[in-house]
């Protein structure tokens, strides 16, 4: 999983592969939820960690479902594919899990396929929808959101400091056609904010790519519904762990994990003690990154942030 929005081509690499494998299977063996199949990468390190173990893994986008076949194929018996939405956790038939992983933002597939629309690296239709089967593509969604919709997505989850020259070129770009392409819509943004400044280290439709693809496919507001879902199909002891991309992600799955573990959940946090309920044990103060070893050899794993919490063993 990556959130680079320029989509570098590096080949699917899981990362964090061996801090999530440790604190998933550490003196314990059984069954996990993959939540963010993508490539499949931790899930073939979980099947092949012991061989007693088994995933259910899920995948909004068919096509990660498709490659997941071969794999599949090799672990007979073991492993079981939903295409399914983690914001759907609630529905899913299985539960009872030694650990749970989420991998969220997008995975290298989606950033190396031009057709995808979450790139600006090749020219594409401008889509990013992770199920290319539901919703509206982000073309659709800048030519008819509301001005306070495109605020939000540029300014807030994009977290673009230039957000008023940008949507100010969305709305007057309309009927254009402009925002059909990716290379068209990344050459807008660009010369909305007046080009790339020599001390930019991204390029200038970053950050505005990023913010229109969580708001295409609601990526915040899927994961404050999926974390409680999944912490309540843990086995009691079970752990749930999750990597981020982005401040957005982090701040949401720092808070849960917080509340969960009884403690204030941000600095003007002032609910006193005895209304917190303790259900599970931070196993991470600080969030775990990637070595520089990992960094250097995969460079989209420099933003990633693993957290973990066990959920509380109850009382005989």
């Amino acid at each position: 999983m990556t959130d680079v929005g320029t989509g570098e081509s590096s080949g699917h690499e899981p990362v964090l592969l061996g801090p999530v494998v440790a604190f998933l299977t550490e003196g314990r063996c059984g069954t996990y939820l993959d939540a963010t199949f993508g490539g499949g990468g931790h899930t073939r390190a979980l099947l092949e960690a012991d061989r007693r173990n088994s995933v259910v893994a899920l995948d909004w986008d068919p096509e990660a479902i498709e490659r997941g076949r071969l794999l599949q194929a090799a672990f007979p018996g073991r492993l079981t594919l939903h295409h399914l939405n983690f914001e759907d956790l609630g529905q899913l038939g299985e539960d009872g899990f030694t650990g749970i992983l989420f991998d969220f933002g997008v995975s290298s597939y989606h950033f190396d396929e031009a057709r995808r629309g979450f790139s600006f690296r090749e020219d594409g239709p401008l889509d990013m929808r992770l199920n290319p089967e539901a919703g509206v593509p982000a073309s659709d969604f800048l030519r008819t959101a509301s001005h306070s919709e495109l605020v939000q997505a540029v300014r807030d989850f994009g977290e673009e400091p230039r957000w008023r020259r940008i949507v100010t070129a969305i709305e007057d770009s309309r009927g254009s056609g402009r925002l059909e392409r990716t290379l068209a819509f990344a050459a807008l943004v660009e010369e909305a904010v007046g080009g790339r400044r020599p001390t930019e280290r991204i390029h200038p439709a970053t950050r505005t790519f990023q913010g229109v693809r969580i708001a295409v496919n609601r990526e915040l507001s899927v994961i404050e519904s999926a974390l409680p879902a999944a912490f309540d199909k843990l086995l009691d002891g079970g752990r749930l762990a999750a990597i981020s991309f982005h401040s957005l992600e982090d701040r949401i799955v720092k808070r849960f994990f917080r509340r969960m573990a009884g403690r204030p959940e941000h600095g003007r946090d002032s609910l006193p003690g005895q209304f917190r309920v303790r259900q599970a044990e931070l196993l991470t103060r600080k969030p775990v990154v990637a070595d520089e070893a990992e960094t250097s050899r995969n460079p989209r794993s420099r933003s990633a942030k693993l957290r973990v919490i066990e959920k509380e063993r109850k009382a005989a």
